[in-house]
Parts: structure tokens; sequence; C-alpha cells
């Protein structure tokens, strides 16, 4: 029973995703790829959408049923495909850091248009080096965020997947022996979940339609 309780104060992020998402019916899923998050999820949503530029994942994807629908277009192309607050929630999960600083600004404005009540991003803390892999030249890390920029646009932020020393390219652990310092990774969760400019991730999350009612 305390294993257990540990683990579901440590493992985090589903919960975090979920709540973030909130009462939200329709998701548009912004750079899905093959195993979208959402998969972790016990809620069942509406309708959901993925969008992806790489056709392998998409189709990897499609053989899961993640989503209803799927697009495969350019991420920068969303606001052609998609009217304006046509999605409750627009949701981008490890996917801006793959844009230069530039257009994944531009990405992060027109996911905003799209949607009617929030926006989901999450993000490296900081520049974390990534090559292309897999034959996807989309996986190469061009950009790094941190918790001043998303709270200068009006982000509020959670600390995701423990101090961020621990990990390294593609989240995997740092250290040997990698059981220790999963481990370690998931006790630190307990601290960094308020303190995010020490987690390895960043859950940003903005509601929009507050941003509407304030101006």
């Amino acid at each position: 029973m305390i294993k257990s309780a540990i683990k579901e104060k440590c493992f985090t992020f589903p919960r975090e995703l979920a709540q973030a998402i909130g009462d939200a019916k329709t998701v548009l899923d912004v750079g899905c790829g093959s195993s979208s998050p959402l998969a972790l999820l016990n809620q069942r949503y509406a309708h959901t959408v993925g969008v992806d530029g790489f056709a392998p994942s998409l189709e990897e994807s499609k053989a899961h049923c993640i989503h209803d629908e799927y697009v495969q277009a350019d991420l920068l192309d969303i606001d052609s495909i998609f009217e304006p607050h046509a999605f409750d929630c627009v949701l981008s999960i490890d996917v801006i850091e793959h844009f230069e600083k530039p257009a994944a600004l531009e990405l992060i404005e027109k996911m905003e248009c799209l949607a009617r009540k929030r926006v989901v991003i999450m993000t490296p803390n900081g520049f974390l080096p990534q090559e292309e892999h897999s034959g996807n030249i989309y996986q190469r890390h061009l950009s790094g965020w941190s918790v001043e920029e998303f709270r200068a646009m009006g982000y509020r932020i959670v600390g995701i997947n423990g101090w961020k020393w621990l990990r390294g390219e593609f989240a995997a652990p740092r250290f040997r022996p990698h059981k220790l310092t999963n481990a370690l990774s998931r006790l630190s969760q307990l601290v960094v979940r308020n303190r995010p400019e020490y987690a390895f991730h960043l859950l940003c999350i903005k509601n929009v339609v507050a941003e509407e009612k304030i101006h």
C-alpha cells in the first residue's frame, strides 16, 4: 500500500496532463507523433484530432486508434486547416523544441487562436540536445525554453519528470545504475512540481477563455 501510494505521488504526468486538459471535450494534438500521451489517460474525449508532418508516425498512431481523426500537414499550417476556436483544448507535447524559436512562437500563437478554452504545451526545461532518429528529420531539437518565457506569455507552469539533471536525451536516466536514477527522478518530482525551474520538463497551461475576459 505504501509503495503504491509513493508511486501515485511520484509518477504524476498522466494525472497532471488530465488536469491540464480539464473539462475539454474536443482536443487537437499538434505534433501527435506515434504514441500520443493522450493514450495514457483514463479520460475519453468526444473528439480528438492528431496532426503530424511525419507519415510513418501517423500510421503507427492510427494502428493504435489513439485519435478519432488524423491530418498529415506542416504544423505551421494548422491555422489554414482548422477554424479559429475549433477545439476546446489544443495540446502539444515535446514539439516546440523541434522548431527555431521564431517559428515556435508562431506555432504557439496559432495554437492559441485555435483553442476555445486552453492551450497545453510540454517542453524540456532549457535546451536539450537531440539529433534526428528513426528516419524522422523532425526529431532534432532546435530551441530551448525557460519558465520565465512561458510565464511572460501568460502560462501557468508545472514541473514534470523530476530534477532536470537526472535525465538526458529522450528523457532517459543520465546516470548508472539507471533504475536508481529513475527512482531518484521520480522521488524528486515531489519537489520540482511547484518549482518548475528545477524540473526536467515544463508543463505549461494557458486558459484562453480567461485571457479573453481579462481583455
